[in-house]
């Protein structure tokens, strides 16, 4: 089956935590950016930042609230999407157009995306998951791997 076909197949409950989603996505995005991070800027231990890509389909900017780990001048994401099945849409995005901004606190910084290599997976995730410990459940719960993405400032 196509990816349109799944996606049209599409249950209600699922259409419904899709709006869900973007609802509290765009409320976080709207409160972090009001308040320079200072609202929406951690969750728990874990810092958040802004991620803004160009949508594939699109071409429309599409903006998401990531956690992620500094790792000397990169910064670490994981496209987790809570364990789902399919890799998440900023994912696919960043696949389709790697270069992107982010936003931590009120600076933006321009950013390109690769995924991480065996070795660089193997070294990042132990320190993604003591970060935050759901990574490793969000793992068992899929069968696929779970990408790391590395964003590489470009200023």
């Amino acid at each position: 089956m196509s990816v349109e076909k799944q996606t049209v197949a599409t249950s209600s409950p699922a259409k419904k935590t899709n709006t869900a989603q973007r609802v509290f996505t765009g409320t976080h995005a709207f409160f972090y950016r009001l308040s320079g991070g200072k609202l929406g800027g951690r969750i728990g231990k874990s810092p958040v930042l802004l991620l803004n890509t160009t949508g594939r389909k699109t071409g429309e900017p599409r903006t998401i609230p990531l956690l992620y780990l500094k790792d000397e001048d990169n910064l670490i994401l994981v496209a987790s999407d809570g364990g789902a099945p399919k890799h998440p849409a900023w994912w696919l995005n960043l696949l389709a157009k790697p270069e992107a901004e982010v936003e931590i606190g009120r600076k933006k910084l321009k950013v390109i995306a690769k995924q991480a290599d065996a070795d660089e997976h193997n070294r990042l995730w132990p320190l993604l998951v003591d970060m935050y410990s759901e990574y490793a459940e969000y793992q068992k719960k899929t069968t696929r791997e779970i990408p790391v993405v590395i964003l590489h400032p470009q200023d």
